[in-house]
């Protein structure tokens, strides 16, 4: 460990099952790059787990981040981890923060869930008039647009709250939407009873993405994040929040941004939508570019929305 970089470090984490997990995962790859580092993780309840109503009742895009934040720029911790999806756009953040490590990048498709002894079933099978639950607009966007007989019902909560108010009748719907990283990381994946094609069912930008960020003015903590990220991973989070950042979107936003990299031509390609909220015909565009400037193709991709009138979907008109 090079002597400028701190010995110690004081993670702050969301309690939920599945951020602890995703934590213990860095906690191991952390100490074992830097053996002797004092690692201490701090539990920060978020907003957003405490609110019962919709987010956009609480501001909305920083529900899940907001706290944490403020531990960070107040020097209470040293670095947060977070799911990249569930971070608001740039535009809504404070300036201070920035992404100090980003890990391998996980399954990026969502999954169907149904109530445990239920089998199998896929949304194309199931009856008109089904309650599907879901948090994200994206999600129900998609739902209203691609199954329109179905009814998208929101809910609350952390995954394995969700999935045990979904088995005992609890939550009011019949079945829910789940990120299939979340369910792997929880050890539930003998609960998933279709996973969706994300050729189809778009995934959220940031999508089976774990970030660990840091203040702006602390280069002791910079210099030991660094070598833990995974570059390609990097770079397709850099293009997808690039393309949010140009549509001023962030995670409670109708919209997807999803990059791949074809290393015949070293090129990031970002294919980038913006759903109507309502179920219409949404807006999409593509945009390639240097992997070495992968926010090139994701500000291109989200500029074309823009200019194809993608404001007057997002509300922003």
């Amino acid at each position: 460990m090079p002597p400028s970089v701190t010995r110690a470090l004081r993670l702050g984490t969301r309690p939920s099952p599945m951020a602890l997990e995703q934590t213990g995962r860095f906690s191991e790859v952390l100490t074992g790059a830097q053996p002797g580092l004092d690692l201490e993780v701090v539990h920060i309840t978020s907003e957003g787990d405490e609110h019962t109503g919709p987010l956009t009742e609480i501001g909305g895009k920083g529900a899940f981040t907001r706290r944490a934040d403020r531990r960070l720029l107040d020097c209470q911790v040293d670095a947060t981890i977070a799911c990249a999806k569930d971070l608001p756009s740039p535009h809504d953040r404070e300036p201070g923060i920035s992404v100090g490590a980003v890990l391998p990048r996980e399954a990026v498709a969502d999954a169907l869930i149904t109530p445990a002894g239920h089998g199998s079933a896929t949304l194309a099978d199931l009856p008109a008039g089904t309650r599907v639950g879901t948090s994200a607009p994206r999600r129900a966007a998609l739902l209203r647009a691609l199954h329109p007989r179905l009814v998208a019902v929101p809910i609350r909560g952390n995954a394995d709250s969700r999935m045990r108010r979904l088995d005992d009748g609890t939550l009011g719907v019949d079945v829910m939407i789940a990120a299939l990283a979340g369910m792997r990381r929880l050890g539930l994946t003998h609960r998933i009873a279709e996973t969706l094609d994300p050729a189809v069912w778009l995934p959220a930008a940031g999508a089976g993405i774990v970030v660990i960020e840091h203040r702006d003015d602390d280069p002791a903590i910079a210099a030991l994040l660094a070598p833990l990220t995974h570059t390609p991973t990097q770079r397709l989070l850099l293009a997808e929040r690039a393309a949010l950042s140009a549509l001023h979107g962030g995670c409670l936003t109708a919209a997807s941004a999803h990059a791949v990299h074809d290393p015949a031509t070293d090129t990031i390609t970002v294919h980038a939508v913006v759903l109507d909220p309502d179920g219409g015909s949404p807006l999409r565009a593509s945009a390639a570019g240097p992997a070495t400037d992968p926010a090139r193709a994701g500000g291109e991709a989200g500029r074309q929305l823009l200019d194809a009138g993608a404001d007057r979907l997002l509300g922003t008109a």
